[in-house]
C-alpha cells in the first residue's frame, strides 16, 4: 500500500513469494530515508531476513536469488571548484 508504483510492491514482497509464504504471514514495515525505490529494497532485505530468523533453512534460496545483498550505489559526492561531482564551470573563449 506504501510504495506507488506495482513493480516496487513486487520487489519488496519478493521474498515472502520465492519462500513461498506470502498467504501465512502479516508483515508490517517501518522504513525511512533516501527515495521509494531504495526504501523498497531495504524493505526487500528486511523481509528476507526475518524470514532466515524465522527458519534458517530459507537462507540459501535467498542468497540465491541475492535478496540478502543490498545495492551498494551510492550518489558520488561534489568536489570543491566543479559544479557538481565531475561538472566543471562553463568555458568561455571570449
Amino acid at each position: 500500500q506504501y510504495l506507488p508504483v506495482a513493480r516496487m510492491r513486487k520487489h519488496a514482497i519478493e521474498p515472502l513469494d520465492t519462500a513461498s509464504v506470502s498467504k501465512k504471514v502479516n508483515v508490517s514495515v517501518n522504513v525511512s530515508g533516501g527515495g521509494i525505490d531504495g526504501q523498497a529494497g531495504a524493505i526487500r532485505m528486511g523481509i528476507a531476513r526475518a524470514l532466515i530468523g524465522k527458519d534458517a533453512s530459507l537462507r540459501p534460496l535467498l542468497k540465491s536469488n541475492g535478496m540478502l545483498r543490498r545495492d551498494p550505489r551510492m550518489v558520488e559526492r561534489k568536489k570543491y571548484g566543479l559544479r557538481k561531482a565531475r561538472r566543471g564551470t562553463q568555458f568561455s573563449k571570449r
